[in-house]
């Protein structure tokens, strides 16, 4: 048959066919993901790493009762589960002191996120965030039309007077914050985060992301009542509960808005396994208590290791420790680039003058050790090549 590999009368790429049928607006979006996984950069060197430390995943793994619901869930996986979640619902609604109404449940935070775009964000609408801030929030507002605008950080941190200032300026409709912060896992007290919510406009909706709070202090979760009718905060199993895999999210916010998820979310987009393992998670505290202190050990090995080699690790609320390389952007990619080659996969901010740290995931001792190894050695590298 003549024509090109998909058929037809012309040679021409299977992408430029189906482009075809996008919007105009999904046709002029970059084809590109807000992270390269692991196992793609795996791939592409044929070598396994010899330590996973760049994906904020807990190597301390789920609490062992967690893995037990999860095993005995799996011989019922051939039934779809409870498109309400609400057994989940009903734990994580007494664990918050809520009701069930005030609890949204999904695919992790990212998930979550992309359905409250979808909800909220026409083509035009302005959005307020950090420059550098999580890529992924900012994938979302743009693939439905958002207008982002993007404020600088002030140091390390995130600056909530500017961003509330911006969005005065700029009529944003939603203003997003990660306290702790990713990807420098810095922290604002709660009591900031709560003077800001009383100073947001009327018509502004505060996104709370509260990935890291399983292992903040307790001074840096602010009191906001889970009636708020500005504030949704998000929360997840994939951190300190140590369920990445699972994919388990949730969103605390007011009725009105969390009723408004059901009206676009995947309603069979949970699994048996995942929700039985969040619940159980949930229900032991013992495990997270431990988790939360192998997480503090490991940021002040982490800590004396950057010492050792002349850098400055940065106080951190988070299971990851951002580095300061003590130079700019480009060392500190060389620097990265360095550790990858010598298998140890990390990670860096993406935007200056944040780009000049590194950013490595706490783990155990074995994987803490692998650092301690590499780190000297590619700074070593990094340093030649400038």
């Amino acid at each position: 048959m003549a024509g090109g590999p998909c058929g037809g009368g012309r040679p021409a790429p299977c992408c430029a066919i189906m482009s075809r049928f996008l919007t105009p607006l999904a046709a002029g979006l970059p084809s590109s993901v807000p992270f390269t996984g692991p196992e793609a950069l795996e791939r592409r060197s044929g070598r396994p790493f010899r330590a996973r430390l760049g994906a904020n995943e807990s190597l301390f793994g789920p609490s062992p009762r967690a893995v037990a619901a999860m095993e005995r869930a799996a011989g019922e996986v051939w039934m779809y589960a409870d498109p309400e979640a609400h057994d989940l619902k009903a734990a994580l609604a007494a664990h918050h002191g809520c009701s069930p109404g005030h609890v949204v449940v999904g695919a992790g935070i990212d998930t979550l996120l992309g359905l409250l775009c979808r909800l909220t964000v026409a083509p035009g609408t302005a959005v307020v965030t950090s420059l550098g801030a999580y890529p992924t929030f900012n994938y979302h507002v743009e693939g439905y039309g958002g207008r982002l605008v993007r404020v600088p950080y002030c140091g390390v941190q995130e600056d909530p007077a500017a961003l509330l200032a911006a969005a005065r300026a700029e009529g944003a409709r939603l203003v997003y914050l990660a306290n702790p912060d990713n990807p420098m896992g810095s922290h604002q007290p709660g009591t900031v985060i709560e003077a800001m919510v009383a100073d947001l406009p009327g018509d502004r909706l505060l996104v709370l992301d509260e990935a890291y709070a399983d292992l903040a202090p307790p001074e840096a979760l602010p009191r906001i009542a889970p009636d708020h009718p500005q504030v949704i905060r998000f929360r997840t199993f994939s951190k300190g509960h140590g369920m990445a895999g699972a994919r388990v999210g949730y969103a605390l916010a007011e009725p009105g808005l969390a009723r408004a998820f059901d009206k676009v979310r995947d309603h069979f987009g949970m699994g048996r396994i995942a929700l039985a393992g969040a619940q159980a998670a949930l229900a032991d505290g013992d495990w997270l208590a431990d988790v939360r202190a192998r997480v503090v050990a490991a940021r002040a090995r982490m800590a004396q290791i950057a010492a050792e080699n002349g850098l400055a690790a940065l106080p951190s609320a988070t299971n990851f420790v951002a580095v300061d390389c003590g130079r700019d952007g480009d060392f500190a990619r060389r620097v990265l680039a360095e550790c990858l080659e010598r298998g140890l996969f990390i990670r860096m901010p993406g935007v200056a003058p944040l780009d000049r740290h590194i950013r490595v995931s706490l783990g155990d001792t074995a994987a803490l050790d692998v650092v301690a190894e590499v780190l000297p050695q590619a700074l070593a590298a990094a340093r030649r090549g400038g």
